[in-house]
């Protein structure tokens, strides 16, 4: 690498922040337009311009951890007008004249930097791939010529940078891999909008960043349509999404938002279920159980209607609401429905009175509808009703409960059913699991407003039947993104296969795509993990580890009265290296782990208890229930058994506490390891 051509490289970053800078700067000084006066539509669009100038500032502050560009193409001659050479980076950046000095890396024109080879050149002459210090100094290049014969189209190089960029110690959150996208992957990240996409992917395939690229991808070739409808990330807890938080600013997208399921629908929570309840709860049967039971609230009409105006009287006959009612029983909502239920009797009395010779107008129906005698047959026949009414009526009557579930086996109906209910709706105390099926009765009794336009739902192998159903509700026009692995499915009410998850989001045209090629993890720990395929996921494939790293996985047996001991050594020795180290084990077991390695002297942090500080300190001490999603350049796993135990699902957690390592692994264990790991020898 010649030093005069890294200078000249150095003097462009330069100049690029430069020309950032003064974009940011024309932002701040430019005045928001005001238009008229107090109007609420001009306030509305005054509101709108303050928001758009935000959202532009945002989206151009220069991150200083951040590189403005990571590649370079060189084009043959005349393949773009005036630029032979182009930049690719994380946002567009031009020189005030219009001229661009970097290109947005989800512009078309960049395509080739992800997808290029020697046998397919796209008229690209050379490829560069630049290297960043955590400051974002730039510290080196490779360049590789895509020119000459296909036969000497070798990946070494690229998968050099590759293997070098994932390797780069990290702390703290997440880091974007625009830099080094694959091609499968840049597949799934430009897929168009609809139909909605569903990725399964093994552990370190790069399915979550895959995801957030998409977002940012999506944001860019879509802004105005998803623009109405906004654009919602659901992670499975608030230490995932610390963990992601910064992908999508270092990309210039800030307007997204990032939220857990509970968050999602709002509804305060005080209660908890047992497993079975909560298991059942989140079972496809409920949404059944759920509309007989609030339709059983609509009746059998025994009288008509008698509407007296001044000296006359006009009668509805009992078979007549006979026939109205069941035309309208489950054909509509339930609340939409009580009200054609008035105006459809209102109609009637029109009729009559049409036939007396009377000219009734659609005012006279309105109040015929909201008269004495049709309410009376409302009240009596539709009852108004509320979510809370109904569930507290469920879980409480053992008699309605069986009437409305004739799916479910006797057991499970007494495992719904409160032992002490209870003494009204009003008073009850509901779980999460609760939550989402209020949520499925207040659909049903009215139709949720708008819709999303783009949802990401991450990790969703582990949302059940009824949250994937209220997850869709929210994004009915809109399209989604389907992220998980089956494998790392660890709670009781897990939908099941991907085609499921798909139909109960109502998005049953999704396309199921599959990443199998580890980049992240070293193919050691994935083979080793992946001992407990046959047992927690026999139908999926195994997935391929593509780094190999010396010394990446070691399990070190240790006895009952030493095993701290010797966590804490494997602590100290991964510290002496470089990046982030993670102790994981047990949520009962994490805390006394904790203790040991303060105790001799180690700064570590909590995941759960002390988000703030796991951005700054490398050791952190990990509960298994957070580990998902989550990476480290380290980690030590202390009594593999104690995981397993302590969720009916302990094989598939311990698949997923296995495979955080970026680099490398250990596991320390005194009692005997899980079944299909004992057999394991390095």
């Amino acid at each position: 690498m010649a030093e005069p051509e890294l200078a000249s490289e150095r003097a462009f970053l330069d100049t690029a922040r430069a020309a950032l800078s003064r974009m940011y700067a024309e932002v701040v000084d430019r005045d928001v337009q005001v238009i008229g006066g107090e109007d609420n539509d001009e306030r509305f669009t005054n509101e709108a311009n303050q928001r758009a100038k935000e959202m532009r500032t945002h989206a151009l502050l220069d991150l200083p951890d951040v590189p403005l560009f990571f590649g370079r193409l060189d084009y043959e001659p005349g393949t773009i007008e005036d630029l032979d050479q182009i930049y690719i980076g994380r946002r567009h950046v031009h020189d005030g004249s219009g001229v661009p000095l970097v290109i947005d890396w989800r512009a078309p024109v960049s395509v080739p930097f992800y997808r290029a080879t020697k046998s397919d050149r796209q008229r690209v002459l050379m490829r560069r791939r630049y290297g960043f210090s955590d400051a974002a100094d730039l510290t080196g290049f490779e360049d590789e010529p895509l020119t000459g014969t296909a036969e000497a189209d070798q990946p070494d190089q690229a998968d050099a940078f590759l293997r070098a960029e994932i390797e780069r110690p990290r702390t703290g959150p997440m880091r974007d891999i625009v830099a080094t996208i694959q091609p499968e992957q840049d597949d799934l990240v430009r897929a168009p909008l609809h139909p909605s996409v569903c990725v399964q992917g093994a552990p370190g395939t790069g399915k979550t960043a895959v995801g957030l690229h998409r977002v940012a991808y999506l944001l860019y070739t879509e802004r105005e349509r998803l623009g109405r409808g906004g654009v919602v990330i659901v992670g499975p807890n608030k230490s995932f999404l610390s963990y992601i938080r910064k992908v999508l600013p270092a990309l210039g997208e800030v307007d997204v938002r990032q939220i857990t399921i509970d968050e999602l629908l709002t509804r305060p929570t005080a209660a908890t279920d047992d497993s079975e309840a909560e298991r059942l709860k989140g079972d496809a049967r409920m949404a059944c159980v759920l509309r007989r039971a609030l339709w059983s609230y609509v009746g059998t009409p025994t009288e008509g209607v008698l509407y007296s105006k001044g000296s006359r009287r006009y009668r509805v006959h009992d078979y007549e609401v006979v026939d109205i009612v069941t035309d309208l029983r489950e054909s509509t909502r339930y609340a939409p429905g009580r009200n054609a239920l008035a105006q459809r009797i209102a109609h009637v009395v029109l009729v009559r009175m049409e036939e007396r010779a009377e000219s009734p107008d659609d005012r006279v129906q309105n109040a015929v509808a909201r008269s004495k005698p049709v309410k009376e047959v409302l009240d009596s026949v539709w009852p108004r009703v509320v979510p809370e009414q109904v569930l507290h009526r469920l879980f409480s009557d053992a008699g309605f409960l069986a009437a409305a579930a004739p799916e479910l086996t006797d057991a499970e109906r007494t495992a719904l059913l409160w032992t002490k209910p209870p003494r009204s709706w009003k008073s009850t105390k509901w779980s999460f699991a609760d939550t989402v099926l209020l949520d499925e009765l207040e659909d049903l009794i009215e139709r949720h407003s708008g819709s999303l336009g783009h949802l990401v739902l991450d990790e969703a192998q582990d949302l059940s039947a009824m949250q994937l159903r209220a997850l869709g509700r929210r994004c009915r026009t809109g399209s989604a993104t389907v992220l998980g692995d089956l494998a790392q499915a660890t709670t009781p009410w897990a939908a099941g296969s991907w085609d499921l998850v798909l139909g109960h989001l109502d998005k049953s045209d999704g396309v199921v795509a599959e990443l199998d090629r580890g980049f992240r993890v070293p193919a050691q720990i994935i083979n080793f993990a992946a001992r407990l395929l046959p047992e927690i996921a026999p139908t999926l494939s195994k997935p391929t580890g593509v780094r190999t790293v010396a010394d990446a996985l070691g399990i070190v047996e240790a006895d009952e009265a030493t095993l701290a001991a010797q966590v804490v050594a494997e602590c100290q020795a991964a510290l002496a290296g470089e990046g982030s180290v993670a102790l994981i084990a047990a949520d009962d077991h994490v805390g006394q782990l904790r203790d040991a390695i303060a105790a001799a002297g180690l700064e570590t942090a909590l995941l759960g208890e002390t988000e703030d500080e796991v951005d700054t300190v490398r050791l952190v001490c990990v509960p298994a229930t957070l580990a998902k999603g989550l990476e480290f350049d380290a980690v030590i796993v202390a009594e593999p058994s104690r995981i397993v135990a302590a969720e009916p699902r302990g094989l598939h957690r311990l698949y997923v506490v296995l495979t955080r390592a970026v680099s490398s692994l250990q596991v320390v264990h005194a009692e005997p390891l899980p079944g299909p790991l004992a057999a394991a020898t390095l």
